[in-house]
Protein backbone atom coordinates (compact mmCIF):
# COMPACT_ATOMS: atom_id res chain seq x y z
CA UNK A 1 0.00 0.00 0.00
CA UNK A 2 2.65 2.55 0.46
CA UNK A 3 3.98 2.09 -2.98
CA UNK A 4 1.00 2.58 -4.03
CA UNK A 5 0.53 5.73 -2.44
CA UNK A 6 4.01 6.68 -3.44
CA UNK A 7 3.27 6.41 -7.35
CA UNK A 8 -0.28 7.84 -7.14
CA UNK A 9 0.42 10.47 -4.24
CA UNK A 10 -1.86 9.85 -1.67
CA UNK A 11 -0.28 11.43 1.06
CA UNK A 12 -1.12 15.40 1.89
CA UNK A 13 2.78 16.32 1.48
CA UNK A 14 1.85 15.55 -2.42
CA UNK A 15 -1.85 17.15 -2.44
CA UNK A 16 0.12 20.28 -1.15
CA UNK A 17 2.85 20.65 -3.57
CA UNK A 18 0.14 19.56 -6.75
CA UNK A 19 -0.86 23.33 -5.81
CA UNK A 20 2.25 24.53 -6.88
CA UNK A 21 2.53 22.24 -9.87
CA UNK A 22 -0.69 22.84 -11.19
CA UNK A 23 -1.13 26.30 -10.65
CA UNK A 24 1.75 26.51 -13.93
CA UNK A 25 -0.61 23.87 -15.57
CA UNK A 26 -3.60 26.32 -14.61
CA UNK A 27 -2.14 29.37 -16.28
CA UNK A 28 -1.25 27.30 -19.35
CA UNK A 29 -5.34 26.64 -19.77
CA UNK A 30 -6.42 29.71 -18.48
CA UNK A 31 -6.45 31.93 -21.75
CA UNK A 32 -7.02 31.57 -25.66
CA UNK A 33 -3.61 30.14 -25.76
CA UNK A 34 -0.67 29.22 -23.34
CA UNK A 35 0.91 32.08 -21.73
CA UNK A 36 -1.98 34.32 -23.38
CA UNK A 37 0.39 34.40 -26.53
CA UNK A 38 -0.09 31.44 -29.08
CA UNK A 39 -3.04 28.80 -29.53
CA UNK A 40 -3.07 26.21 -26.72
CA UNK A 41 -2.63 22.44 -27.18
CA UNK A 42 -5.82 20.56 -27.24
CA UNK A 43 -5.93 18.22 -24.39
CA UNK A 44 -6.88 15.26 -25.59
CA UNK A 45 -5.18 13.02 -23.24
CA UNK A 46 -7.46 12.45 -19.80
CA UNK A 47 -6.21 11.30 -16.41
CA UNK A 48 -2.76 8.99 -15.73
CA UNK A 49 -1.24 9.65 -19.00
CA UNK A 50 -4.40 7.76 -20.46
CA UNK A 51 -4.79 7.11 -24.24
CA UNK A 52 -6.69 9.82 -26.33
CA UNK A 53 -10.09 10.29 -25.91
CA UNK A 54 -11.90 8.74 -29.20
CA UNK A 55 -15.18 6.91 -28.80
CA UNK A 56 -15.42 3.42 -29.62
CA UNK A 57 -17.68 1.70 -31.53
CA UNK A 58 -18.72 -0.79 -28.81
CA UNK A 59 -22.61 -1.22 -28.31
CA UNK A 60 -23.85 0.46 -25.26
CA UNK A 61 -26.98 1.29 -23.19
CA UNK A 62 -27.40 5.45 -22.95
CA UNK A 63 -29.19 4.94 -19.35
CA UNK A 64 -26.03 3.17 -18.24
CA UNK A 65 -23.83 5.07 -16.72
CA UNK A 66 -21.92 2.76 -14.50
CA UNK A 67 -18.51 2.17 -15.05
CA UNK A 68 -15.14 4.38 -14.45
CA UNK A 69 -14.44 7.41 -15.86
CA UNK A 70 -11.75 9.53 -16.47
CA UNK A 71 -12.30 13.58 -16.71
CA UNK A 72 -10.93 16.59 -18.55
CA UNK A 73 -11.49 19.51 -16.56
CA UNK A 74 -10.26 21.54 -13.50
CA UNK A 75 -12.25 24.65 -13.89
CA UNK A 76 -16.02 25.30 -14.43
CA UNK A 77 -15.82 27.87 -17.52
CA UNK A 78 -12.64 28.75 -19.12
CA UNK A 79 -14.06 31.74 -20.92
CA UNK A 80 -16.76 33.33 -19.22
CA UNK A 81 -16.31 35.52 -15.91
CA UNK A 82 -19.30 35.37 -13.81
CA UNK A 83 -21.01 38.74 -12.92
CA UNK A 84 -21.22 38.54 -9.34
CA UNK A 85 -24.10 39.85 -6.68
CA UNK A 86 -22.03 42.62 -3.67
CA UNK A 87 -21.48 39.42 -1.34
CA UNK A 88 -20.11 37.21 -4.22
CA UNK A 89 -17.49 39.96 -4.72
CA UNK A 90 -16.90 40.23 -1.02
CA UNK A 91 -16.44 36.49 -1.07
CA UNK A 92 -14.73 36.36 -4.46
CA UNK A 93 -11.97 38.42 -3.58
CA UNK A 94 -11.63 36.79 -0.21
CA UNK A 95 -10.70 33.72 -1.68
CA UNK A 96 -6.60 33.16 -2.53
CA UNK A 97 -5.77 30.60 -4.98
CA UNK A 98 -2.76 28.91 -6.23
CA UNK A 99 -4.35 27.86 -9.83
CA UNK A 100 -3.84 29.81 -12.97
CA UNK A 101 -1.67 32.53 -13.98
CA UNK A 102 0.66 34.21 -11.45
CA UNK A 103 0.01 37.94 -10.52
CA UNK A 104 2.63 39.27 -12.22
CA UNK A 105 3.15 37.81 -14.78
CA UNK A 106 2.56 37.95 -18.64
CA UNK A 107 -0.29 35.61 -18.96
CA UNK A 108 -1.92 37.33 -15.66
CA UNK A 109 -2.36 40.70 -17.85
CA UNK A 110 -4.23 38.21 -20.48
CA UNK A 111 -7.74 40.23 -20.32
CA UNK A 112 -9.25 37.33 -22.71
CA UNK A 113 -9.37 35.15 -19.55
CA UNK A 114 -11.49 35.70 -16.71
CA UNK A 115 -9.88 37.24 -14.13
CA UNK A 116 -10.28 34.28 -11.24
CA UNK A 117 -7.82 32.47 -13.48
CA UNK A 118 -5.53 35.34 -13.71
CA UNK A 119 -4.75 35.79 -10.03
CA UNK A 120 -2.66 32.73 -8.61
CA UNK A 121 -0.36 33.27 -5.76
CA UNK A 122 2.02 30.79 -3.99
CA UNK A 123 0.18 28.13 -1.83
CA UNK A 124 2.04 29.33 1.32
CA UNK A 125 0.20 32.78 0.81
CA UNK A 126 -3.11 31.74 -0.15
CA UNK A 127 -6.15 30.28 1.37
CA UNK A 128 -7.31 26.92 -0.37
CA UNK A 129 -8.78 24.87 2.10
CA UNK A 130 -7.79 21.68 0.67
CA UNK A 131 -4.20 22.68 1.59
CA UNK A 132 -5.00 21.65 5.22
CA UNK A 133 -6.80 18.31 3.96
CA UNK A 134 -10.87 19.29 3.98
CA UNK A 135 -13.08 17.96 1.74
CA UNK A 136 -13.06 19.63 -1.97
CA UNK A 137 -16.54 19.82 -2.09
CA UNK A 138 -18.75 18.33 -5.13
CA UNK A 139 -18.10 20.38 -8.22
CA UNK A 140 -14.43 20.43 -7.60
CA UNK A 141 -14.35 16.94 -7.39
CA UNK A 142 -16.10 16.34 -10.29
CA UNK A 143 -13.92 18.46 -12.10
CA UNK A 144 -10.59 17.54 -10.51
CA UNK A 145 -9.08 15.43 -13.78
CA UNK A 146 -6.32 13.21 -12.93
CA UNK A 147 -8.11 10.97 -10.52
CA UNK A 148 -10.97 8.87 -11.87
CA UNK A 149 -14.71 8.78 -10.64
CA UNK A 150 -16.62 5.63 -10.19
CA UNK A 151 -20.48 5.38 -11.00
CA UNK A 152 -22.08 2.38 -8.91
CA UNK A 153 -25.96 2.50 -10.26
CA UNK A 154 -28.50 0.30 -7.79
CA UNK A 155 -32.14 0.58 -8.21
CA UNK A 156 -32.85 3.49 -5.90
CA UNK A 157 -29.51 5.16 -6.31
CA UNK A 158 -26.31 6.13 -7.78
CA UNK A 159 -23.14 6.57 -5.79
CA UNK A 160 -20.00 8.11 -6.89
CA UNK A 161 -17.14 7.24 -5.89
CA UNK A 162 -14.22 9.44 -6.11
CA UNK A 163 -10.16 8.53 -6.10
CA UNK A 164 -9.32 11.76 -5.14
CA UNK A 165 -9.89 12.30 -1.22
CA UNK A 166 -11.75 8.49 -1.18
CA UNK A 167 -14.98 10.68 -0.94
CA UNK A 168 -18.28 9.50 -1.96
CA UNK A 169 -21.63 11.31 -3.14
CA UNK A 170 -25.31 9.87 -3.37
CA UNK A 171 -27.70 10.61 -5.96
CA UNK A 172 -31.36 9.38 -5.16
CA UNK A 173 -33.14 8.13 -7.68
CA UNK A 174 -36.80 6.88 -5.42
CA UNK A 175 -38.55 10.26 -6.46
CA UNK A 176 -38.19 11.90 -2.77
CA UNK A 177 -38.55 15.94 -3.17
CA UNK A 178 -35.35 17.95 -2.26
CA UNK A 179 -34.58 18.78 1.37
CA UNK A 180 -36.11 22.32 2.45
CA UNK A 181 -32.61 23.62 2.86
CA UNK A 182 -33.15 26.08 6.39
CA UNK A 183 -34.13 22.23 7.49
CA UNK A 184 -30.83 20.51 6.86
CA UNK A 185 -27.01 20.77 7.88
CA UNK A 186 -25.40 21.71 4.68
CA UNK A 187 -23.27 19.15 3.52
CA UNK A 188 -19.81 19.67 1.23
CA UNK A 189 -21.62 17.25 -1.44
CA UNK A 190 -25.30 18.40 -0.67
CA UNK A 191 -28.41 16.79 -0.92
CA UNK A 192 -28.92 14.86 -4.90
CA UNK A 193 -31.87 13.48 -6.37
CA UNK A 194 -32.05 12.43 -10.21
CA UNK A 195 -33.90 11.35 -12.63
CA UNK A 196 -33.91 10.75 -16.48
CA UNK A 197 -35.43 13.07 -19.20
CA UNK A 198 -34.91 10.93 -22.85
CA UNK A 199 -31.50 10.18 -22.73
CA UNK A 200 -30.22 12.73 -20.43
CA UNK A 201 -29.61 11.58 -16.78
CA UNK A 202 -30.73 15.47 -14.41
CA UNK A 203 -29.75 15.80 -11.55
CA UNK A 204 -30.20 18.43 -9.15
CA UNK A 205 -28.51 19.28 -5.78
CA UNK A 206 -29.15 21.79 -3.09
CA UNK A 207 -27.74 22.00 0.80
CA UNK A 208 -23.72 22.57 0.13
CA UNK A 209 -21.36 23.76 2.68
CA UNK A 210 -21.04 27.50 1.91
CA UNK A 211 -16.84 26.91 2.52
CA UNK A 212 -16.05 25.22 -0.17
CA UNK A 213 -15.00 26.84 -3.57
CA UNK A 214 -16.61 26.39 -7.26
CA UNK A 215 -13.41 24.99 -8.49
CA UNK A 216 -9.24 25.94 -8.13
CA UNK A 217 -9.68 28.93 -9.01
CA UNK A 218 -12.00 30.36 -6.00
CA UNK A 219 -15.30 31.10 -7.23
CA UNK A 220 -17.59 31.28 -4.42
CA UNK A 221 -20.91 29.77 -3.49
CA UNK A 222 -23.57 29.68 -0.78
CA UNK A 223 -25.54 27.30 1.13
CA UNK A 224 -28.76 28.78 -0.84
CA UNK A 225 -27.24 27.27 -4.10
CA UNK A 226 -28.82 25.00 -6.54
CA UNK A 227 -26.50 22.92 -8.74
CA UNK A 228 -28.12 20.81 -11.99
CA UNK A 229 -25.97 18.78 -13.78
CA UNK A 230 -27.12 17.34 -16.94
CA UNK A 231 -25.38 13.53 -18.03
CA UNK A 232 -25.40 11.89 -21.17
CA UNK A 233 -23.52 8.88 -22.42
CA UNK A 234 -22.22 9.45 -26.39
CA UNK A 235 -20.35 6.51 -27.11
CA UNK A 236 -19.81 3.48 -25.24
CA UNK A 237 -16.50 4.94 -23.58
CA UNK A 238 -17.26 8.48 -23.76
CA UNK A 239 -19.92 10.10 -20.79
CA UNK A 240 -20.81 14.36 -21.09
CA UNK A 241 -21.53 16.41 -18.30
CA UNK A 242 -22.92 19.83 -18.17
CA UNK A 243 -23.76 22.30 -14.81
CA UNK A 244 -25.67 25.19 -14.49
CA UNK A 245 -25.19 26.94 -11.01
CA UNK A 246 -27.55 29.38 -9.86
CA UNK A 247 -27.06 30.97 -6.65
CA UNK A 248 -28.49 34.25 -6.61
CA UNK A 249 -26.96 35.66 -3.48
CA UNK A 250 -23.33 35.19 -5.26
CA UNK A 251 -23.74 35.02 -8.74
CA UNK A 252 -26.44 37.94 -10.49
CA UNK A 253 -27.77 34.72 -13.38
CA UNK A 254 -27.05 31.60 -13.73
CA UNK A 255 -23.84 30.15 -14.27
CA UNK A 256 -22.91 27.23 -17.21
CA UNK A 257 -20.15 25.04 -17.35
CA UNK A 258 -17.90 24.08 -20.22
CA UNK A 259 -19.03 20.67 -21.46
CA UNK A 260 -16.74 18.01 -19.25
CA UNK A 261 -15.80 14.66 -21.44
CA UNK A 262 -15.37 11.62 -19.35
CA UNK A 263 -13.77 8.44 -20.49
CA UNK A 264 -14.60 5.01 -19.40
CA UNK A 265 -11.42 4.17 -17.35
CA UNK A 266 -9.76 0.34 -18.63
CA UNK A 267 -8.49 -2.40 -16.13
CA UNK A 268 -5.28 -1.34 -18.16
CA UNK A 269 -5.58 2.67 -16.81
CA UNK A 270 -6.12 1.77 -13.38
CA UNK A 271 -3.60 -1.00 -12.85
CA UNK A 272 -1.00 1.25 -13.96
CA UNK A 273 1.47 1.70 -12.05
CA UNK A 274 0.37 -0.60 -9.17
CA UNK A 275 -0.81 -4.28 -10.87
CA UNK A 276 -4.40 -3.27 -8.41
CA UNK A 277 -7.27 -2.38 -11.17
CA UNK A 278 -9.15 0.08 -9.14
CA UNK A 279 -9.75 3.33 -7.84
CA UNK A 280 -7.34 4.40 -5.01
CA UNK A 281 -7.64 5.41 -1.95
CA UNK A 282 -5.75 8.88 -2.31
CA UNK A 283 -6.79 10.40 0.93
CA UNK A 284 -5.12 13.36 2.30
CA UNK A 285 -3.48 12.79 5.49
CA UNK A 286 -2.11 15.16 7.82
CA UNK A 287 -0.07 12.78 9.51
CA UNK A 288 2.21 12.54 6.01
CA UNK A 289 4.71 14.79 7.42
CA UNK A 290 2.61 17.79 6.77
CA UNK A 291 3.99 20.48 9.04
CA UNK A 292 7.94 19.29 7.94
CA UNK A 293 6.77 19.75 3.51
CA UNK A 294 4.97 23.40 4.77
CA UNK A 295 7.69 24.13 7.23
CA UNK A 296 11.01 23.15 4.80
CA UNK A 297 9.60 23.57 1.65
CA UNK A 298 6.02 25.45 0.98
CA UNK A 299 6.48 28.13 3.67
CA UNK A 300 10.01 29.19 2.47
CA UNK A 301 9.11 28.97 -1.28
CA UNK A 302 6.39 31.62 -0.60
CA UNK A 303 8.50 33.69 1.06
CA UNK A 304 6.62 33.26 4.46
CA UNK A 305 9.31 34.28 7.35
CA UNK A 306 10.45 32.21 10.23
CA UNK A 307 10.52 29.10 8.24
CA UNK A 308 13.88 28.28 7.40
CA UNK A 309 14.43 24.40 7.34
CA UNK A 310 16.16 22.95 10.25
Amino acid sequence: MQQRSAWFGTSAVVLLSCLAIIRQAGAQQTGPGKGGNSPATPRNSLGRGAAPLVADNLPYDKHDLSGVWLGNKYGFNATYEPPLTPEGKKKFDAQKPSYGATLGTPAANDTRAPFGRRRAIPPAQGNDYVGACNPLGLIRLLLYDPAPMEMIVTQNRIIQNFEWTWDHREIWLDGRSLPKVEEYLPRWNGYSVGKWEGDTFVVTTVGFDDRQWVDHFGYPISDKARLEERWRRTAHNVLELNMTLADPGIYTQPWKSDTDTFRLATSADLAAGTGWAGIVEDKCVPLDEVEQYNRNVRNPAGGVPGTTQK
